[in-house]
């Protein structure tokens, strides 16, 4: 399936992404647009459009679009659970994040900072997803 959302992509977009082919859509293909292009691309490519204005999955009150896309698809790994409050915290102005949402923030933004290509973005943060997850995994115990 394709997945439509904003380019310049950082923090939620491009953790969408890496929980997409990891926990819902393996064979994910990600398209990156003008703002106002969002709708309009995915009604064509007959895609999912996520993180843009009146995209099917998005922020919605405290939650930002990864928290969305757990609550869709009923994602319940306490370990994903927890990387989803570290994400929230580094893409919302949640005032009870995690102390890891800071660098998250920080690292999402800096690669955000060096990388213009959304794709590229992808490649380079999937590996800190995997680890942030791992990490969280250990955290729980697990």
């Amino acid at each position: 399936m394709k997945w439509v959302t904003r380019e310049n992509a950082n923090v939620d977009r491009i953790a969408c992404p890496w929980l997409i082919k990891r926990f819902i859509d393996k064979e994910a293909e990600f398209i990156f647009v003008q703002n106002d292009k969002v709708i309009e691309v995915a009604e064509k490519e007959d895609a999912h459009s996520y993180d843009a204005e009146g995209a099917e999955f998005g922020h919605k009150g405290s939650k930002c679009t990864f928290d969305s896309l757990i609550d869709a698809y009923n994602l319940t790994d306490p370990t994903l659970l927890l990387l989803a409050r570290i994400v929230n915290g580094a893409d919302t102005n949640n005032p009870d994040a995690p102390p890891e949402s800071s660098g998250l923030k920080a690292i999402a933004y800096g690669f955000a900072m060096i990388n213009t290509n959304d794709h590229h973005k992808i490649e380079l943060e999937t590996p800190m997803y995997d680890a942030l997850y791992e990490w969280c995994k250990r955290r729980l115990g697990k």
